[in-house]
């Protein structure tokens, strides 16, 4: 498959398309797109290359001087859906530098310089932005400083975008899930040492009916920013 959208389907690119949201994200885009699925996990990516409507690049999206070939030639890009993401918890006493540069690098930086990058194509299309957030971006509790802060910056960063973008016709969300049934949630409570019990999560799936929510909102319509809570009991 082209990396360009063919005449019937718009063109969706996903980040983090190897984790538990960004692959979600990435079938239920391919319902009606074609989606170019950025990642890491090579295993993974040949598993999603296999899917009709996707094509795969392998991207680490930190070394920020490879992205701008990664996306040369993307001319027209109708839905950016940035997932890649990496956590950690911890006290700002016990934080290191590194971990501060590392989270804020893919979390905030490496989001902005993509879609700084992907603007024309996506005015050409008059495209939606949305930015997989979290609930820590919208509460910070302690323990937690790092991961938060780069969550509230995601978020300035959307909203700041949203309203430069505006008058281009670009639509631009964020998506707060709260704790989702994914490996990185696994290996938060592994460190914490809890009991994973997977009913207590939000299924990926979910999450990515949220993405599309924001991708399919009316033309008269935003959905600036859609918060998702696990239900108790739901599954």
């Amino acid at each position: 498959m082209s990396a360009s959208p063919t005449e019937t389907r718009p063109l969706a690119v996903v980040t983090g398309a190897t984790g538990g949201i960004g692959r979600a994200c990435v079938l239920d885009l391919a319902r009606d797109h074609d989606v170019l699925a950025l990642g890491r996990d090579a295993g993974r990516l040949a598993e999603l290359a296999g899917l009709p409507h996707v094509s795969v690049r392998a991207a680490d999206l930190t070394d920020l001087e490879a992205l701008p070939a990664l996306v040369a030639d993307l001319d027209r890009v109708d839905v950016l859906v940035h997932s890649a993401a990496v956590a950690g918890r911890t006290t700002v006493e016990a934080a290191s530098v590194q971990e501060w540069r590392s989270q804020l690098e893919l979390n905030v930086v490496a989001p902005a310089e993509l879609t700084r990058l992907l603007l024309p194509a996506l005015r050409a299309a008059r495209g939606r932005v949305v930015f997989l957030n979290s609930g820590s971006g919208l509460t910070a509790r302690g323990g937690d400083a790092v991961y938060a802060a780069s969550k509230f910056a995601l978020r300035a960063l959307a909203d700041s975008l949203r309203q430069e973008v505006e008058a281009d016709g670009i639509v631009v969300g964020s998506v707060h899930p709260g704790p989702v049934d994914t490996q990185m949630q696994r290996d938060i409570q592994a460190r914490l040492g809890n009991e994973y019990v997977p009913e207590r999560y939000i299924r990926p799936e979910s999450v990515a009916a949220a993405v599309r929510a924001v991708v399919d909102a009316g033309e008269d319509a935003q959905l600036t920013s859609v918060t998702v809570r696990p239900r108790a009991g739901s599954r």
